[in-house]
């Protein structure tokens, strides 16, 4: 168990990612990457896109949409960097088939082709995996249970139980070990800096390695809504189109609702972003409670950071700080 504790004086909106060897830190204004190479740590700092007030990337429920993806595609640019930069015992030659791709769309483009495929192939298999699958799991169930909201619940239930299978067995791999320590380091220099401490090694040592505003608890939340917009958004849909009742137990009808309900994805990020956000400035015990499994699920995705790693998370916090004091705070 997690015995460290922090005494938060404030709550920031810098929130990072770990990497290879390193941690991406995003700021109000500005983006951060710090990674440790060969030659000691590579900082590259980039200002941010900021939205037009009153655009309707900053509308309630939008904003969590766009923001969900944005952070997908700077996430991934992120990690690639960093993969280039880490040290390495031996880089592999680009095959026949890149550098055609290269030499054919330019050194730019062909990074954003990268990019959008890395982008759609992660964010599909884990609509496949944690979405998709749990859905063609329980389907069949729907001619006993006959309920929408049972056949839901069951969806939910294989979803965690898939989840958090998924991720225990990749905390237990050797290479992702550091990775996750480099997760710890992240939290526990943000948890510092809410401490209103110095960032130093000291200080961010003694701090948890568990974060109430973490990924984690974000996916953990969307598989809880997605139960209860899954089902009132299902019944809505039987009460419209009776007719679609008389089909329960089809392969139609299973294959009918299993679209709606991807189609019904980005309605549950826009919510769940909502619910994170009110959760994050807030300290009661409602929003213990909704972060509650996400913070017990950081026992497996975060790990104890070593020096090198929390001078990586300073580095990386620093970097990010607003110029007008208290700038980041939610």
């Amino acid at each position: 168990m997690e015995e460290k504790q922090c005494c938060e004086k404030f709550r920031t909106m810098i929130g990072g990612q770990a990497l290879i060897e390193g941690i991406m830190m995003r700021g109000p204004e500005k983006d951060a990457v710090v990674v440790r190479t060969a030659d000691g740590l590579h900082l590259e700092v980039k200002d941010r896109k900021l939205s037009r007030p009153g655009s309707f990337r900053t509308w309630p429920f939008f904003r969590g949409i766009f923001n969900f993806f944005d952070a997908q595609v700077t996430g991934v640019k992120a990690l690639m960097h960093s993969a280039d930069l880490a040290p390495e015992e031996e880089q592999e030659e680009p095959s026949k088939f890149d550098k055609w791709l290269e030499k054919k769309l330019g050194n730019e483009t062909f990074q954003k082709v990268i990019v959008g495929l890395a982008v759609a192939m992660g964010l599909g298999l884990s609509i496949g995996l944690f979405f998709l699958l749990p859905m063609v799991i329980a389907s069949p169930f729907d001619r006993w249970i006959g309920s929408t909201l049972g056949v839901n619940l069951l969806e939910g239930v294989i979803r965690m139980v898939i989840f958090m299978a998924y991720m225990i067995l990749i905390s237990r791999m050797g290479e992702m070990k550091r990775v996750f320590a480099y997760h710890g380091a992240e939290h526990k220099t943000i948890r510092c800096y809410e401490a209103g401490l110095p960032l130093t090694v000291e200080n961010v040592r003694r701090q948890t390695r568990l974060h109430p505003r973490c990924g984690t608890s974000f996916l953990l939340v969307v598989m809880v809504i997605s139960i209860l917009v899954f089902s009132v958004a299902s019944s809505a849909l039987l009460s419209v189109v009776p007719s679609l009742a008389a089909l329960r137990g089809t392969f139609l009808y299973r294959l009918l609702m299993i679209v709606y309900k991807l189609l019904l994805l980005p309605l549950v990020v826009g919510i769940t972003y909502e619910i994170n956000r009110w959760a994050g400035r807030h300290d009661n015990a409602l929003t213990r409670i909704l972060t509650a499994p996400g913070m017990w699920m950081q026992n497996f995705t975060t790990g104890e950071p070593d020096d090198g790693m929390i001078e990586v998370g300073i580095a990386a916090v620093e970097a990010v700080l607003p110029e007008k004091e208290g700038a980041d705070r939610w």
